[in-house]
């Protein structure tokens, strides 16, 4: 995938929301590399999200942190601004009401469009999700055509955040992309199941065999800097998934052999879990406490995505160039060099092939 393909004559001065996320400060350091002129925006409620401020700003991004729910700090990030890729979310806060999502995931997504058209942006571009299609059948492809079928808070207030930039981006150029489950250097979340793999502890909860389509961090700032700036992103909605489809059982065991580890072969039944994360959630996010165990978080063992990138493909040049192997080992050196892994396993293990 190149970015020759991408409109020239688009200026490039580049707002990044959300920078201080895991896909967010990826997309603002790439885009830094290529050249935009780039000013980044997040939250530093925590030390991860305060040390990826600094390392933005070492990179030679302008980062600002703040809330976008501060008209202020909305107009004063948006001048002079070209294009927004806005990816700033409520996502993982399971303690919170409902409200809260929408007031983060739609409310502060209004307010951006707004200020962006009344300082002249040109490219609007929302960072979505695939969660916005729930679950499905087995040997079902989804594209962008597939009708949505949201199945919680996080992703009704996403697809609802996608109709409000549908329908009030304009005169802007207004993009949407669906994010397919992201993976690399710097995902802390995939750090627990690479834990407890390499300490013997993982255990599956059903049988594995739900699908999955992940994409490594560096293939989708590509798609996203593609859709930021390429003449065709105009008014479209795009699909950004890896190039390989590998159930949630060839998952793990990939992550096993990168760890010198045979694959976990203890399996629990799902459902009991199920059971007692909904018991949890219901009491505890009246009371804004974050539960243990919740819904979503289960999903990882669950939810069966098989997804086509062609629309993609064929009108941008997206081409994920990171196979699932690759990705893994990638992440993997991560952990080890900044010492959240053990830099040595103690022995060889042939490395499956996936299926898809």
């Amino acid at each position: 995938m190149s970015h020759a393909q991408s409109d020239a004559s688009l200026p490039r001065r580049l707002l990044v929301t959300g920078a201080t996320g895991f896909i967010g400060w990826h997309v603002a350091v790439q885009a830094r590399q290529l050249g935009y002129d780039v000013l980044a925006t997040g939250r530093v409620a925590h030390a991860t999200e305060a040390a990826r401020g600094e390392e933005l700003s070492s990179a030679g991004v302008r980062f600002e942190a703040g809330d976008l729910r501060d008209t202020e700090l909305v107009e004063r990030v948006l001048a002079g601004r070209d294009a927004v890729v806005h990816l700033a979310a409520a996502q993982h806060e399971a303690h919170m009401p409902h409200a809260y999502f929408h007031a983060v995931n739609v409310g502060a997504t209004g307010l951006l469009l707004a200020a962006a058209r009344a300082c002249g942006v040109r490219r609007f571009v929302y960072g979505s999700t695939i969660g916005v299609y729930g679950d499905t059948a087995d040997g079902i492809t989804l594209d962008e055509e597939s009708p949505p079928r949201p199945a919680n808070v996080y992703t009704r207030t996403k697809l609802e955040a996608e109709t409000l930039v549908r329908a009030h981006a304009a005169p802007m150029e207004a993009c949407v992309v669906r994010i397919s489950e992201t993976y690399g250097p710097g995902d802390l979340r995939l750090l627990k199941l690479f834990r407890a793999i390499h300490r013997g502890q993982f255990v599956m909860l059903g049988e594995g065999r739900n699908r999955r389509r992940p994409v490594h961090v560096q293939d989708l700032a590509r798609g996203l800097l593609l859709a930021a700036s390429h003449p065709a992103a105009r008014d479209e909605t795009f699909v950004l998934a890896g190039p390989q489809t590998v159930s949630t059982d060839e998952f793990v065991a990939l992550v096993a052999a990168a760890l010198n580890r045979e694959p976990p072969r203890v399996h629990l039944p799902l459902w009991p879990f199920v059971v007692a994360a909904t018991v949890l959630e219901g009491v505890l996010r009246p009371l804004r406490i974050r539960p243990p165990l919740h819904r979503r978080r289960l999903d990882f063992f669950r939810t069966s995505f098989e997804f086509s990138t062609a629309k993609a493909q064929a009108r941008l040049g997206y081409r994920p160039e990171i196979d699932l192997r690759s990705g893994i080992q990638d992440t993997l050196h991560w952990y080890c060099a900044r010492g959240l892994l053990p830099a040595s396993t103690p022995r060889q293990v042939p490395t499956p092939k996936p299926s898809g």
